[in-house]
């Protein structure tokens, strides 16, 4: 992966690599909405472990800024929307609890 200079313009083309680190970070982020959508409408999270989405959420929370520091943007934008939604099914297993 690429890394660019702080304040670098981003290249207007996209490589191979490129196309693969988003189409990879696309499948891995879209696998958690059935989850989300689900979780939001039962509110049921009896089946969702606490401890393994604390952990979860806070190793993709490291894997943002891993990739905010590389300005990976592939690695960022997929972190930054699984993040928010690893975080609001965390937030909802501890209020529906």
């Amino acid at each position: 992966m690429r890394a660019f200079p702080a304040g670098a313009p981003l290249p207007m083309t996209l490589t191979l690599i490129d196309v693969a680190g988003f189409l990879a970070a696309t499948l891995t982020t879209l696998s958690f909405v059935p989850q989300a959508l689900h979780t939001f409408k039962t509110k049921d999270v009896s089946g969702i472990s606490l401890g393994m989405y604390g952990v979860f959420t806070a190793g993709v929370s490291l894997w943002l800024l891993y990739g905010w520091l590389l300005q990976a943007w592939p690695i960022v934008v997929a972190n930054a929307i699984t993040l928010a939604l690893a975080m609001s099914i965390l937030a909802m297993k501890l209020r529906y609890r």
